[in-house]
């Protein structure tokens, strides 16, 4: 199979892993690397001499795509619609970054006409199956090359051994504690201290918000509108969906908005813990559910709950590009229709909460709900409607009893 794959696209982050797997393929499949980039949002010191790097690591193209706008606005947004949080509290950071990344991926390595992608996960994580769920579904005729499946190399001591012999330079040292994953949405911290569950995360093991506790002592007030189920404006300013979240994280991270420590479920089988930083899009999704307190009928909002758990599954799981993704988004769409309103969200010491909401498509009427005399509400009715409502369980006291009597 190696004699078949002259030119292969890997996909690259500048890191040790990706840097030492352009040579390695160059060895062992005697091929063409063009290293693939995605900008994610993940900031200018990660993409800092990117492609630099790539050409020294033996590559002979380095492409950079960015993908943030991309990112936010048909992959974040449609899954804030649905409502998905993975296990109850991890709002899919890494998980929803893959599939726009695996999809530019193809999308380049079509035009480059190469026979085969490669990427640098590890065959415990759960990224191997998203990316490769992607590619599968986009462009089967690629070949997959999973490096940390097949090479002997199995330590970040192994990798640096590698470069160094062949004068590849690089500047990853063996002190590195932590794994770290970041985009526009979050960063992900794993490894170190966060292998024991018994240890606290230490303050090193953060880097975007402020402890909740040396966060500002006085509360602040954001104001967020909403358009089908979309955040379209920040404190009355109207911005694309990735400056409304870069808006948003700034503000949220001053009061240490957006901290989770969790240890989930992988797709592999094992458990992993890590701690999760999005502050931007911790107050997204409170004001998305607060529009939905005031738009939504108990069924309808039931049924939202119902494609939240299905779709965080489908995500964290690398499922994007399915016909059930698009019938989930389809009904969760069609939910989102009425969903326009303008909500302020308090911020303080870690915590975000809604403290006003309006919309125009509630169905909030107080002259029903008041407690206050009113013209609307025939409080005689519910008379009916509860012996309606509780019919069965009195016909099957009712049975009981006639049995027992027998």
């Amino acid at each position: 199979m190696a004699d078949e794959i002259k030119k292969v696209m890997l996909a690259y982050s500048g890191g040790l892993d990706t840097s030492s797997i352009v040579p390695w393929l160059k060895e062992n499949y005697n091929c063409e690397v063009i290293c693939f980039v995605a900008d994610v949002g993940q900031g200018a010191e990660d993409l800092e001499g990117v492609e630099k790097k790539a050409i020294a690591s033996g590559a002979t193209k380095c492409i950079v795509k960015d993908l943030k706008e991309e990112f936010i606005k048909n992959y974040v947004y449609p899954t804030l619609k649905t409502g998905a949080v993975y296990e109850g509290t991890y709002l899919l950071g890494t998980a929803m970054a893959r599939p726009v990344i695996a999809k530019a991926l193809v999308d380049e390595a079509l035009k480059e006409g190469v026979q085969a992608v490669a990427h640098g996960c590890t065959g415990k994580g759960n990224d191997q199956v998203r990316f490769e769920s992607a590619v599968a579904a986009l462009a089967p005729q690629l070949k997959v090359i999973a490096p940390w499946r097949i090479w002997k190399m199995r330590s970040r001591e192994d990798l640096l051994n590698y470069l160094a012999e062949r004068h590849i330079p690089t500047t990853a040292t063996l002190k590195k504690i932590y794994s770290r994953d970041a985009n526009a949405w979050h960063i992900s911290t794993e490894g170190g201290e966060l292998e024991d569950t018994w240890n606290r995360a230490s303050e090193n093991v953060w880097t975007w918000t402020v402890d909740p506790e040396k966060a500002p002592n006085e509360p602040e007030f954001v104001t967020i509108g909403v358009k089908k189920g979309e955040v379209v404006s920040v404190n009355g300013q109207e911005l694309s969906p990735y400056n409304c979240l870069k808006t948003l994280n700034e503000i949220a991270a001053k009061h240490g908005v957006g901290r989770v420590d969790i240890t989930e479920n992988r797709l592999v089988g094992m458990k992993s813990r890590g701690c999760y930083e999005t502050p931007g899009g911790t107050v997204m999704n409170a004001a998305l559910r607060a529009v939905e307190e005031l738009v939504l009928d108990k069924q309808v909002r039931s049924w939202r709950s119902v494609l939240a758990e299905q779709f965080a599954q489908l995500v964290y799981d690398g499922r994007w590009f399915t016909p059930l993704c698009k019938a989930i988004l389809g009904s969760a769409n069609a939910i989102a229709e009425d969903l326009d309103g303008e909500v302020v969200m308090k911020l303080y010491k870690g915590s975000v909460t809604c403290v006003q909401k309006r919309s125009d498509k509630s169905l909030f009427n107080a002259e029903f709900c008041t407690f206050e005399e009113d013209e609307v509400y025939n409080q005689k009715d519910a008379d009916g409607f509860i012996r309606l409502y509780s019919l069965p369980a009195r016909i099957r006291k009712l049975n009981e009893q006639a049995r027992n009597q027998k």
